[in-house]
């Protein structure tokens, strides 16, 4: 790896003169990347070592603070490299990745298993329980993780455990990188191209002509593609009334991975295997548990005692929802029977006849810039009173991205947000929320934040409707961009969202809820082309029909958090090694779960779980049902509260969000809630209530 100093002309070699430290997109190239981050590693390495054999004794100052301080342009290399290799990727990102990814996780492993390091924090650890130093609260925190974070990365281990570890790490990190390349591909690859217009019958105008310019952009003129979205679920199932056509879009989203070119059943089962070990080597019964230690949740046990008692009353449900869809598919077929293709048209259906509403009459009055502006925003507004201005001379880092600056409610500057909602085959599937820039008050720094969803682009000048999914996704997506926006922390990695990953979902869930409040709703609910308000009626059938679908829901999601936990329960030697028993696995560890109801199938099947084999969410997939609880109990302290008001948004800012990792996340809930959480509100929300007998 190059030593040389890093050019002056790369844009990463000095912190960028942008409002916040925006990465400077106009000169970043790909070019830029790899010396960038090799010079960064070697920085770190000096800066660290130094720390190390500082001569002085261990301090916060001269210890864990620098630690903090240290690798500042590994980080600003890393973050805009790793944001462009998830949402505009090119070969060249893919190649840089798969080298950088296995020398990174060999940096850390030199940081966390130095001994000398460690030593040092132990010696300010001893001082402080000895009563000889008294630390701030959020330092005593800092201080405990890192040691933690040491601890588990094996430093206590002798030196021929640490030698295989550091193998272990970097090939599972390098494997990390092949799989969601692989998903990336395959899923571009599996997109269905449609040459019959007839066959597209159901399916929205403006979804028709967004499928015709994927068409166009990939050299089918006069043809339509329908792009995959990573779940299984796609989002045509809903309204394209040829059951065929259904049937092919299904079978080529659930099949992706699965051999071809793009098998990635032989890097998930590596992962697999390569993680069961590193587990045990770290004194763990398999990989699941190694997760669970270090999260909310304390136990893999603790996490299949959740999943186990909601799973029977989520299929029965899903089994009672089944019942009422299959009388209305055979009138379309006579003697079918209910497959997974079928489900999210016959659904719709049905809550149309129920209800009077479908899909199609609402996605006129769900116009992308509306709901952004009257909704997502409309709502910090008034919960935290901050306001937003788009900020047109700052460029991101790809012409669809948008930037705005976010001012607080005394009109400073609080940060900026970037807006990533369309699709390419460059980005990869789902929604997320990256930081470019953490907030931290040690090092003088304003949070900036992206969110990226994957919606189809129209054509130039033609609005973007949403499906009501994609208005949810969008309130989410900004709950963790506020947890970054409104971070007020000193250390930079206790910043907004590093928390634990079973408590990560939990403010983004909760934003969630103002996606269904009402007078939101009537703000950005409103006619693209006439400007009327949806109708009043249509607005409460909406809100009525919330809990429509939750069997379904809950039960593919609990497919998919049960699968995780199933390939990471493993022990090294009870991973399969042949490619083709990934599917057998697959099926009877839904059976054993007792979710395998053929036409729901789990939200992510195995060789395209991004989450879990890519992703940070290994054996934490339960995460999201695990932070409902969270979620849904708060939802019941707003409305105990008065709702969406700023005297409520203000305190839960003040308790939550502002803290960041700074505090044990579990003393900041019981801080906001004055206990434990319940989980009877999810219960509830959710349609388990007979669960809560289990």
């Amino acid at each position: 790896m190059s030593h040389e100093p890093l050019d002056p002309s790369n844009p990463f070699a000095a912190p960028s003169t942008l409002p916040y430290g925006l990465p400077d997109y106009t000169r970043i190239r790909t070019e830029h990347y790899l010396p960038a981050i090799e010079a960064g590693l070697a920085e770190h390495r000096a800066q660290v070592e130094a720390i190390a054999t500082d001569a002085a004794a261990p301090t916060v100052e001269n210890t864990l603070e620098a630690l903090e301080r240290s690798g500042r342009l590994l980080s600003r290399s890393l973050v805009a490299f790793f944001n462009q290799s998830s949402a505009d990727s090119t070969p060249e990102i893919d190649a840089i990745e798969e080298a950088v990814a296995p020398r990174l996780a060999a940096h850390l492993d030199a940081i966390h298993l130095d001994g000398r390091l460690f030593a040092r924090l132990e010696a300010i650890d001893a001082q402080a329980a000895a009563g000889e130093l008294v630390l701030e609260a959020d330092t005593a925190w800092l201080l405990h993780r890192t040691i933690t974070t040491f601890v588990r990365a094996g430093v206590r281990l002798d030196e021929t455990a640490q030698d295989r570890l550091r193998e272990l790490n970097a090939e599972i990190t390098r494997l990390q990188t092949v799989f969601g390349r692989e998903v990336l591909a395959g899923q571009n690859a599996a997109a269905v191209l449609v040459t019959e217009e007839a066959e597209l019958d159901g399916m929205a105008p403006d979804a028709r002509a967004a499928a015709a310019r994927a068409a166009a952009g990939r050299g089918h003129e006069g043809a339509w593609l329908l792009e995959l979205i990573l779940p299984t679920g796609q989002p045509q199932l809903a309204t394209l009334r040829d059951r065929a056509v259904r049937e092919r879009l299904f079978r080529a989203s659930s099949s992706r991975g699965l051999g071809g070119e793009h098998d990635t059943r032989p890097a998930l089962l590596a992962i697999a295997r390569l993680r069961a070990e590193r587990a045990r080597l770290l004194g763990y019964e398999h990989h699941a548990d190694f997760v669970a230690a270090d999260a909310t949740a304390g136990s893999a046990q603790a996490v299949a005692d959740i999943l186990e008692r909601l799973a029977p009353a989520a299929v029965a449900n899903a089994r009672a929802e089944a019942a009422e869809l299959e009388p209305v598919l055979r009138e379309d077929h006579p003697g079918a029977t209910l497959e997974p293709w079928d489900w999210a048209y016959y659904a719709e259906q049905v809550r149309s006849r129920r209800r009077a509403l479908d899909e199609g009459a609402l996605r006129p009055y769900l116009e992308l810039e509306r709901v952004l502006a009257d909704g997502v925003f409309r709502a910090a507004t008034e919960l935290y009173g901050l306001t937003f201005a788009e900020r047109r001379d700052l460029v991101g880092y790809h012409p669809d991205v948008r930037v705005y600056e976010v001012f607080d409610a005394d009109g400073s500057g609080l940060g900026l947000f970037l807006a990533d909602y369309w699709t390419r085959d460059a980005k990869r599937g789902g929604a997320w929320m990256n930081n470019l820039v953490d907030q931290s008050t040690l090092l003088g720094e304003q949070p900036v934040v992206v969110n990226n969803l994957n919606i189809p682009k129209p054509p130039d000048g033609e609005p973007t409707l949403l499906t009501w999914d994609e208005v949810t996704t969008m309130f989410h997506e900004f709950g963790h961009a506020l947890h970054g926006l409104l971070s007020a922390v000193r250390y930079p990695s206790q910043s907004g969202t590093e928390v634990p990953r079973d408590f990560v979902e939990y403010p983004s869930q909760v934003n969630e809820i103002w996606s269904w409040e009402p007078s939101v709703v009537r703000a950005f609910a409103v006619h693209h082309v006439t400007g009327e308000p949806m109708p009043t009626e249509w607005v409460d059938t909406l809100l009525e029909g919330r809990q429509d679908g939750e069997g379904f829901k809950t039960t593919e999601y609990l497919a998919a958090a049960l699968l995780d936990q199933a390939w990471y329960r493993l022990a090294p030697d009870e991973v399969p090694t042949d490619p083709e028993q990934v599917e057998p696995f697959e099926a009877a560890a839904l059976e054993r779960a007792g979710v395998a109801f053929a036409p729901v199938p789990p939200r992510y099947r195995s060789a395209y779980f991004n989450h879990v084999f890519s992703s940070g969410y290994s054996a934490g997939y339960y995460s999201y049902i695990w932070s409902e609880v969270l979620d849904a109990d708060t939802v019941e302290w707003f409305g105990e509260n008065g709702g969406l008001r700023r005297e409520v948004g203000d305190t839960f800012r003040a308790k939550l969000l502002a803290r960041g990792g700074s505090v044990d996340p579990m003393a900041a809930f019981r801080d906001l809630r004055g206990r434990d959480p319940r989980i009877e509100p999810l219960l509830v929300r959710r349609g388990l209530t007979a669960a809560a007998t289990a």
